[in-house]
Formats: C-alpha cells, structure tokens, sequence
C-alpha cells in the first residue's frame, strides 16, 4: 500500500469529499492509496489527497464516509446492444449464425421500434449502474431513443451510427443510417456525456463501397470506426469467397484499418493479423463471456497485449452473454487469457482492471476525461464495500478486486459528479417500474412470436 503526496486543484462550486478506506486511481498501475480522499467539485475531481489534507483544504465540504470500500474509476463497457436486454434468455444455446439469422434478426424486425429502445436501454443502464458501469459503447437501431433514455438518468455514452446494408425500422438503407446518425451527431455531439462512433456491423454485412465511404467519414470527422471483426471462422470464410481476401486485409484496402478502429472480438486473429492490428495502432474490444456461449473460440488476449495493441472489455448484448457484469466480463477474461496462454503470468489483476477503465477510455478517444481517478478529469466514480466474507482478509486490494470481488457488492456510483447509485439505489430510475416494464415486453414477445409461428400459444 502507499501515500500520496497532496494533490488538489481549485474548484468552482460545492465540494464534495469521498473519503474510502482504499483509492485505487488506476494509473499508475496497481497503485492503491490507504484512507485517501477523492474531493469532487461540480463534475470533476478537484483532489486525490490523504483525509486530514482534504479536510484542511475544504473544511465546509460535504463529506461521503466510506471506510470499508474501495473507490475506484467507473467501468467502460466497450461493446454493447443495449435495448437488446429485453432479449435476455430469448434465444439461448445455439451458434453465432443461426442464433443471429434464425432467432434475433426476426424478433427485432417483429418489435423493435423507439418504445422497444427507450424500455430495453433503461434496464440495461439500471443493471449497469448497479454493477459499476459508468460509460458504455452502444450499437443499435433507434440511437435517437438510447440518447433520450441517457440524457434522462445521467449516464455517459458513446453512441453508434449503425450502419448495415439491409433496412430496418429505423433506417430504408445504407444511405439512411448514415443520414439520420449525423443528423444526431450534429444535435448532441457537444453534450458532455455523449460521444460518436460509426458502427459498421461487421464485414459481411457491409459492402466495399460503404466501407470506404464510412472510412472517408471517418477520416473527415475524426470518428471512430466500431465494428465485428473476426469474430467467427465463418466470417474469414464467407471473406474469401465473396471478396477473395481476408477481412482485415479488406479494411486495409479501404482505408480503415487505423488507430481509430474499435475491433470487437478479434477471436480468429494470426500472428499476422495481430501484427497488423498493431502497427495501424488499432483498438481491440474483448468480450469472453459471449464468444464462450457462442462457441466463436478463445481470443489470444496474451498475444494481442504483448504486441502492445490497447485491449478493452465488452460485455455484447445482454441476448448473447447474458448479463452487462463488467466485473465478471474482466474476471472471466483474466482467467481465460491464462488457460490459453498457458502461462498464469498472463493478464493479470492490474493490466484486468485497465483494460475495463483506462483501456476502455482509450478505445473511445476519452481518456483525458476517464477511466482513470486524476485530478481534472470527470468524477465517475465507483465505490465497492469490501466488508464482506467474499473480499476478506484483504491481503491485496486490486487482486481481490478481481478476482473475489462481485458487482453486488458495489454500493455507490457517481457519474460526471451526480452520484447515481446511493448505498444501494437508484437515484434517477424508477426501478420497480423498469422491471415491470420488462415484464410486459416479456408477455409481449411471447404472444407475438406464437402468433408469429403460428402455435397461437
């Protein structure tokens, strides 16, 4: 454990002090800070400093005590659906293809519309703030509707521009989806809680013509490119076929394999592949717990971070996974990366705790503002009360964070300063009628697909 040295900066306006029994401030690595104070003033951190210095610098502070917890950055979800929360346990143990052909696409052509988005994207930012999710990176239909939901309760997003060759509810084509997304760019890309990426579903559902017009987009408004890659055997061979190239060699050619690519799963990666993704300064979102129920195959996550690639962490949609637990996402990818490495030296509790923070921040072209607890950057906050059987004795605190931790135990949460999660509840969701509003989307489903199939049950 160490102390550190005093650091403050003035604030301007009421200060609010989080006193924890342990700050871990994420950078630098496995630094933990013993009975520290975090002093938040408006939406930002004002102090990182030991108790009796913030209680001299701002003696008439509002003060927060939490002596058995854990304060730590909130977490960045890096790959998300998030209204397809309402899609839990709809279509479950089957592969990628027929899971995603035969049973999502036609329910979400039989019910998603904006009521669909508004409903299934508050319950799954209930069930993010609760486990300490802070910010999420979302690719979905009806982005106008995630946009209301978080402007509403206070949560940070980065919100995609889906773009895929076949219509939906929300957009006629190609040309649609890009419209009606830079329409919203344009309306709320000034909002500080929300940020844009294009998000081109996956390379055989996007043409080389829209690949290289997202690819001019991108470069011409400095946006991030969010997409699937890799992330089936399938998708390498269908590749081949059509375009007689590998995927990533295909976004080479339409200038999109760059330091503003998000590539999501990036399982089926060779050392080539991963080289590549290197050298063009690309960002990789994991999601484990997905690939592993889809059986889309093991991600060399050891490789991909020797190489230096910046790996963040995703849940995916709550449909393929089936929960938004990032603190099980990065602790079943710790484990995982060792069993395939072979070697338990592997991702270990550190590089997992940046890799759901400060990496995430990174991937987003946020982390001047997040992912890590610094003077001057934005106060989202989490607090876990490690007085429990499951984190003691408390030998280290960044390991048992990890490892023996779970979301459960997280008690408090602030975005941008507004403390959304207080000892245990919602402050800006009525949570009993989100869950009742899931539990009609239930009913409806299930009515309708019977009717759909003809069961009439």
């Amino acid at each position: 454990m160490s102390r550190s040295s005093a650091r403050a900066a003035p604030g301007t306006g009421p200060v609010t002090l989080i006193h924890a029994g342990h700050v871990v401030p994420v950078r630098p690595r496995g630094q933990v800070l013993e009975a520290h104070t975090v002093a938040i003033s408006g939406e930002r951190i004002a102090g990182v400093l030991p108790r009796d210095d913030a209680e001299a610098c701002w003696p008439e502070a509002e003060r927060v005590e939490l002596p058995g917890h854990v304060l730590f950055p909130g977490l960045v979800n890096s790959h998300t659906h998030a209204p397809m929360t309402l899609l839990r346990g709809f279509a479950d143990d089957m592969e990628l293809t027929t899971w995603l052909q035969e049973h999502i696409w036609p329910a979400e052509r039989r019910h998603v519309g904006p009521g669909f988005v508004r409903d299934g994207t508050r319950l799954a930012v209930a069930e993010m703030l609760r486990s300490g999710t802070t910010c999420f990176n979302d690719m979905y239909f009806f982005p106008d509707a995630t946009i209301e939901v978080c402007r509403e309760i206070g949560m940070r997003a980065s919100i995609g521009i889906t773009i895929i060759e076949f219509a939906s509810a929300w957009a006629t084509g190609v040309n649609d989806y890009i419209e009606k997304g830079l329409e919203l760019l344009d309306a709320w890309g000034e909002d500080p809680l929300l940020c844009f990426t294009l998000s081109p579903h996956a390379p055989y559902t996007v043409s080389d013509e829209t690949l290289a017009r997202i690819a001019a987009l991108s470069r011409e408004r400095g946006l991030p490119v969010h997409m699937h890659l890799l992330e089936t055997e399938w998708e390498i061979k269908q590749s081949y076929q059509q375009h007689d190239m590998h995927p990533v060699s295909r976004l080479e050619k339409q200038g999109l394999l760059n330091e503003r690519l998000q590539a999501v799963h990036a399982v089926h990666t060779s050392a080539d592949d991963i080289g590549r993704l290197a050298a063009a300064g690309a960002s990789v979102v994991h999601c484990p717990q997905s690939n592993l129920k889809l059986a889309s195959g093991f991600c060399p996550v050891g490789a991909l971070l020797d190489a230096g690639i910046n790996v963040a962490i995703g849940t995916d949609g709550a449909a393929s996974n089936n929960d938004l637990d990032l603190l099980a996402e990065a602790q079943t990818a710790a484990l995982l990366a060792k069993a395939v490495a072979g070697d338990a030296r592997v991702l270990d509790a550190g590089q997992a705790l940046e890799m759901m923070t400060l990496n995430g921040a990174n991937a987003l072209g946020l982390a001047a503002d997040i992912g890590s607890i610094e003077v001057g950057k934005q106060a989202d906050l989490c607090a876990m009360d490690f007085h429990r059987p499951a984190t003691q004795p408390l030998h280290h605190v960044v390991s048992q964070l990890l490892y023996a931790a779970s979301s459960g135990q997280v008690s408090d949460v602030w975005v941008a300063g507004r403390r959304v999660l207080n000892s245990g509840r919602l402050t800006t969701i009525d949570e009993a009628e989100v869950i009742a509003s899931a539990a009609r989307w239930r009913e409806r489903l299930v009515r309708d697909d019977a009717a759909a199939d003809g069961t009439g049950k």
